[in-house]
């Protein structure tokens, strides 16, 4: 949500000032609030490159490790929207000390994990602490900040995020490297702490007068539904499709997401207002969201797993690689924002897909020789595409309503982004599975190798690479180096070539149906709405 259109509800909030007398709380809010977002997103990108030293201290399987990533996307994407309408209720400084405790409690939890299972479950905790964070950050910064001051508050905020998401490779690469991959999220206690006495004891409380109620019997539908079809995906990577609870899985999200949309339609408190699915610039960034998360976010974990796993270079090593990436988004994203309110939006959002698309095509063409070098142009023009979405997508979701409407039209553009993230890594996590036993298989037919073509699958999937080399006589380890990069590369070009396609379609798609006649034009005195041209 944007600044502008937060500020539009303002006049329906009451603020409860608790901020000790003679002191300006308006700073102490900025500060909390990017003390937490900071915390927030930088754990988000430190625990890509943490993933594969998980997976080997945990001894974790190839599934616990995509779980690890979407127990916090899914939970993320359940509760956001929920989250936001208890924080109008109970106070939105209330919610957010809330969220980040739970968040704070959940990254220990995480830290002191000593199974797959009881990470995952403290993924799924800081989940839930997340989507509170997401969904008051920016109403409090609102709340806090009035004139020109409030566009300085969310330069600043906004600054803090891409610092954030820029350096979580290295802050991560330095952490797994120098300590142990339980301190990128031991690291958030201090922060989280931090954070909440500041936001407790300096943060003024404030509502809306009228407040939207809760849809629970919603978020359980789409929560259910959501979690069902990831579970269904992620499962059958291991059992096939054709297993009976994959299937029966898949049948149940359908009925599950048919009632959800029905339910929805006809109720008066819908945590999905559906009537914006009417509007096809509104369709048009969920589209947007829901690619972009499927296609190059999703590919992270993979390509982390290649740069570690295969190539066998360090957690620091992998966070400088990918320095390429994240120093494209904020080196372009600056200049996005300057172009989004003076291009339409459609021409930043379809080029910086198509871009993404290209990029990831480019990062195909591996083998069993390659280095990481093949994957540098790729890196830097899927940078430069995400930096051109990013800007101007916050821009379509809220662009196309009424103010009062915003904070539901943004939610749903977040949640899109995390389903799309939970969505596109077990679907690509399933072909890369599937492809990775086939290209195995026929690389080891014929081969002295070929008895043991269960083993090096079950090893690349477990990330347990190291142990086959115990178990191989020295005559076939150099076969078997060729094997386990030969049989990887193509399991990852494969689902690099699935990724590309989910970006060209948005890119397309996105293209199309954003248009600047749907945008909201500004009344007189009033800021102009983005994209309006």
């Amino acid at each position: 949500m944007t600044a502008d259109h937060i500020a539009a509800e303002l006049p329906q909030s009451t603020a409860e000032p608790h901020a000790p007398a003679g002191t300006d709380p308006k700073w102490w809010t900025l500060t909390a609030v990017c003390l937490g977002t900071f915390m927030l997103l930088l754990d988000i990108t430190i625990v890509n490159v943490a993933l594969p030293t998980i997976q080997t201290s945990l001894h974790s399987s190839f599934s616990d490790l995509q779980w690890v990533v979407d127990a916090y996307a899914l939970t993320l994407a359940a509760l956001l929207l929920t989250s936001g309408s208890l924080a109008d209720i109970f106070g939105r400084r209330r919610l957010w000390v809330i969220g980040l405790a739970i968040f704070t409690g959940a990254s220990a939890l995480c830290g002191a994990a000593q199974s797959p299972l009881m990470l995952e479950l403290a993924r799924g905790l800081q989940g839930v602490g997340g989507a509170i964070m997401f969904s008051v950050s920016l109403a409090l910064l609102a709340n806090a900040f009035r004139g020109k001051e409030r566009g300085v508050a969310f330069a600043v905020w906004g600054a803090i995020t891409g610092v954030a998401v820029a350096i979580g490779p290295i802050v991560g690469g330095v952490l797994v490297t120098g300590l142990s991959w339980r301190w990128i999220f031991f690291v958030n206690v201090p922060i989280g702490v931090i954070a909440g006495v500041l936001s407790f004891t300096r943060v003024v409380e404030s509502r809306a007068q009228r407040a939207r109620r809760p849809d629970w019997a919603g978020f359980v539908m789409f929560t259910t539904a959501l979690a069902s079809l990831v579970y269904a995906l992620i499962e059958s990577g291991t059992s096939g499709f054709g297993a009976g609870r994959v299937i029966g899985c898949l049948v149940a999200t359908g009925l599950l997401l048919v009632a959800f949309v029905v339910l929805e339609a006809r109720s008066e408190h819908a945590m999905f207002d559906l009537s914006l699915f009417r509007l096809p610039t509104f369709s048009g960034g969920a589209i947007a969201a829901f690619g972009m998360s499927a296609g190059i976010f999703s590919m992270l974990l993979y390509l982390v797993l290649y740069l570690q796993d295969v190539l066998q270079y360090s957690a620091l090593q992998t966070g400088l690689r990918l320095l390429l990436l994240s120093g494209a988004i904020l080196a372009v994203s600056g200049a996005a924002g300057h172009l989004t309110s003076r291009v339409p939006i459609r021409v930043l959002i379809g080029p910086g897909l198509a871009l993404i698309g290209v990029g990831l095509v480019l990062m195909r063409g591996l083998d069993a020789t390659s280095s990481w070098t093949h994957l540098i142009p790729g890196l830097i023009v899927s940078g430069i595409g995400i930096g051109l979405v990013n800007p101007p997508l916050a821009s379509t979701a809220v662009g196309v309503v009424q103010p009062q409407r915003a904070g539901m039209a943004s939610g749903i553009n977040s949640t899109f982004r995390q389903v799309g993230i939970a969505t596109g890594i077990a679907l690509l996590g399933t072909l890369f599975s599937s492809r990775l036993g086939t290209a195995v298989t026929s690389l080891t037919a014929s081969t002295p190798l070929g008895a043991r073509a269960g083993a090096i699958t079950s090893a690349l999937k477990n990330g347990e690479v190291t142990q086959l080399f115990h178990l191989v006589p020295r005559s076939q380890q150099g076969a078997l180096v060729g094997v386990l990069r030969g049989s990887f590369t193509s399991a990852l070009d494969e689902i690099l070539l699935v990724a590309a396609i989910l970006s060209f379609a948005a890119a397309v798609l996105s293209f199309v149906l954003i248009r600047s006649k749907d945008f909201v034009h500004a009344g007189p005195g009033e800021p102009a709405t983005p994209g309006v041209h």
